[in-house]
């Protein structure tokens, strides 16, 4: 399984008849089991770039090829979530054949297990935004898309979401690519940082990182987003 992207340029036009270009010369590729990190400035394209990947707009110049049979989970920067039905109900709409045995375990780990009767009102954004990764790993995904999945919560929501999300990613082998605006999510999450400019966004850096995420030390987390922090991004 791997995704190969090769975007040489995506524009539109406004209601203005302004003309603007949102990517530019994007090229890159993931392995089945990787996980890849977008960071990069507000606004500069980073949500378009994960539409193009996920099929939901053809409007670009260039190529993207992944596998026809893959199966594709995404967590959109709002939960999403149908209110008239329940946590269960929203998952198994994403899912129909997912077993009981495998929904369970998922609700287990993402803390939802006492949640799955309830309506989307009667939760919390936290909870929200746990049931939209249910649904998106209930498809076993073979590319996994995650659209600032921690957008919105404390630090402490948010350190948990990513464990959990950690635990998840950790258990399978799809591709995930990741979108973040927090250095230390990325650090610890990522196997590749791309690093987007303002834009037209294109990569100004791809900084791998050695360590498997499971065997990432606070101390070597710590060095990596000092380093990191040092690179002067905007003069590349």
């Amino acid at each position: 399984m791997r995704l190969d992207v090769d975007i040489r340029k995506k524009a539109f036009e406004s209601a203005s008849g302004k003309r603007h270009e949102v990517l530019s010369d994007v090229s890159f590729s993931l392995a089945a089991g990787e996980v890849a990190v977008l960071v990069g400035p507000s606004g500069c394209g980073k949500s378009t770039l994960l539409r193009i990947l996920a099929g939901l707009d053809h409007d670009f110049e260039g190529t993207v090829e992944r596998p026809l049979q893959a199966r594709l989970g995404m967590v959109f920067q709002e939960p999403r979530l149908l209110p008239w039905r329940t946590v269960d109900d929203n998952v198994r709409l994403a899912a129909p054949l997912a077993d009981e045995e495998a929904l369970a375990k998922l609700f287990d780990v993402l803390e939802l297990a006492a949640h799955r009767s309830h309506f989307p009102g009667e939760l919390s954004l936290g909870l929200a935004r746990r049931v939209a990764l249910a649904r998106a790993f209930a498809v076993d995904p073979d590319f996994l898309i995650l659209d600032e999945p921690f957008a919105s919560l404390d630090k402490a929501l948010a350190a948990r979401l990513r464990e959990q999300i950690a635990t998840l990613v950790a258990n399978r082998s799809a591709m995930t690519l990741l979108v973040t605006h927090e250095l230390d999510d990325a650090v610890r999450l990522g196997d590749r940082l791309f690093f987007l400019s303002a834009r037209p966004a294109r990569i100004l850096r791809v900084v791998p990182i050695a360590t498997p995420r499971a065997a990432r030390s606070e101390a070597e987390i710590a060095t990596i987003k000092a380093d990191l922090a040092l690179l002067n991004l905007a003069a590349d």
